[in-house]
């Protein structure tokens, strides 16, 4: 992870954790595939990250692999936060693989985690600090599906961040 942080101290849920899952309509196998999720104690720093603290929050753990980050989610609030910072959302490895637009399939953006495991994980939860990311992160992808109540925020942060500074060469004319 990051040099100047330990690796984050997870734990496995519990039974309890599970059998909740299971009563909202939640695949176990969504909770374990592609990497299992697990459970941490701590509070949101000034930073945004999660900080480690034994007496915290219990926050639900997702390891993004490609962001090199973990992504941790409040069930109770519904927060979302990370450890390093680098990741953009939950199941951000779908962004890229070709597989989520085969067969004129679409990239999933879900409101909250509920949603996405419930899809098992078929698709995005944007974390809300990254959505003026959005441009950049999902630009090349083919399609997009939205939850309708995100779609106001995806319009308003799909645009570049900046364009350059724009100079007009004059035509120059040539003497005779």
């Amino acid at each position: 992870m990051m040099a100047s942080r330990p690796d984050c101290p997870l734990a496995c849920p519990s039974q309890a954790d599970l059998d909740s899952f299971r009563r909202a309509g939640i695949d176990v196998m969504a909770l374990a595939t592609p990497t299992a999720m697990q459970v941490a104690t701590g509070d949101v720093a000034h930073d945004g990250l999660l900080e480690p603290d034994a007496a915290g929050e219990r926050w639900f753990a997702f390891r993004e692999d490609a962001a090199d980050d973990i992504v941790f989610w409040q069930r109770e609030s519904g927060r979302l936060t990370s450890w390093s910072g680098r990741g953009f959302a939950l199941g951000q490895d779908n962004i890229s693989q070709a597989a989520t637009y085969s067969f004129d399939c679409a990239l999933n953006i879900f409101a909250d985690p509920v949603d996405w495991l419930r899809a098992r994980r078929d698709g995005v939860v944007v974390l809300p600090n990254n959505w003026p990311a959005a441009f950049d992160r999902l630009r090349d992808c083919p399609r997009i599906a939205i939850a309708e109540r995100l779609l106001p925020i995806y319009r308003r942060n799909m645009r570049p961040g900046r364009m350059p500074e724009l100079f007009i060469l004059p035509r120059r004319r040539s003497v005779a």
